[in-house]
């Protein structure tokens, strides 16, 4: 029994050393990203060239419109390749 609670132990503090290394890795990653976004968005910007609609957002809008928030979430990471969480962000921001 002792053991069974040392090796949960040992476990626990192994998923809390990767967790923290993985988070390290990420952030700058993200960080980099956001700073790239927004200099494609100032040359978008400073040659006034506007993005180009998606066709999907279209049938994303009919989908909310019609109530069905789930199939429009779907629709929506079809079209982006986005995880859940930020398909339903960005669903429900297209809502209001």
């Amino acid at each position: 029994m002792d053991t069974t609670f040392t090796a949960l132990a040992v476990f626990v503090l192994a998923v809390a050393v990767l967790a923290t290394s993985f988070d390290r890795r990420t952030k700058p990653l993200e960080r980099r990203l956001a700073r790239l976004e927004k200099k494609v968005d100032l040359l978008m910007a400073h040659l006034e060239v506007a993005e180009p609609a998606e066709p999907w957002l279209a049938e994303v809008d009919a989908l909310l419109a019609e109530g069905k928030t789930i199939h429009a979430i779907k629709v929506y990471r079809e079209g982006t390749g986005a995880g859940l969480a930020e398909a339903k962000e960005a669903v429900e921001r297209r809502m209001r």
